[in-house]
């Protein structure tokens, strides 16, 4: 008898850490690959052959997109994403890519400046202009993608309470002056 009641806790204390573990940091399901291991860095992308049509989970910030016949073209900044496919406000740049898409993308929605992260396969480059420049954009077809929005919140320090600490239930801060604060910028 204490032996299976022994197995029947274990066995919910596994559930229960797996559980916990799937729900800590996941990738959204729009954004699982097809493939065990897609390529996840710019850098990486461009030093695979795009004839091996390989998986890769790349995003960033949208610079343009353009509705043609059959499908959309996004134009995208890269920024590298985190473990749950969130681009990085606070990385530089790497590079610029195009993402396929098939049907019509609303404009609005995927407006330049929107934080977005797609998955897909490698496809030949192509050559185009970022204004007046010439450049070579890789290229790549989506089976997933998702939109993100940044939220801001301000988070006030007051530098009085933190000079003084009171231990007592009746200590009251009398200052009424300015107190610091920043911004915190959040991908969602």
């Amino acid at each position: 008898m204490i032996m299976l009641i022994s197995q029947s806790i274990r066995s919910c204390c596994i559930l229960l850490f797996f559980a916990m573990l799937s729900g800590c940091s996941s990738l959204p399901a729009e954004l699982v690959s097809r493939t065990e291991t897609p390529i996840l860095t710019y850098q990486n992308w461009l030093d695979t052959d795009p004839d091996t049509k390989a998986d890769i989970r790349i995003g960033g910030v949208i610079a343009q997109v353009t509705n043609l016949e059959n499908r959309s073209r996004i134009e995208v900044v890269n920024l590298p994403l985190n473990s749950v496919g969130k681009p990085d406000l606070d990385a530089e740049p790497k590079g610029r890519f195009v993402a396929y898409v098939n049907g019509y993308l609303e404009s609005l929605s995927y407006a330049q400046g929107r934080l977005i992260s797609l998955v897909g396969t490698i496809d030949q480059p192509e050559s185009g202009k970022v204004g007046e420049y010439d450049y070579t954009f890789p290229v790549m077809q989506v089976y997933g993608k998702r939109l993100w929005r940044v939220e801001e919140r301000v988070v006030v320090q007051d530098d009085i309470m933190h000079l003084h600490s009171c231990r007592s239930l009746y200590c009251r801060s009398f200052n009424y002056g300015p107190k610091q604060g920043r911004i915190v910028q959040e991908v969602k």
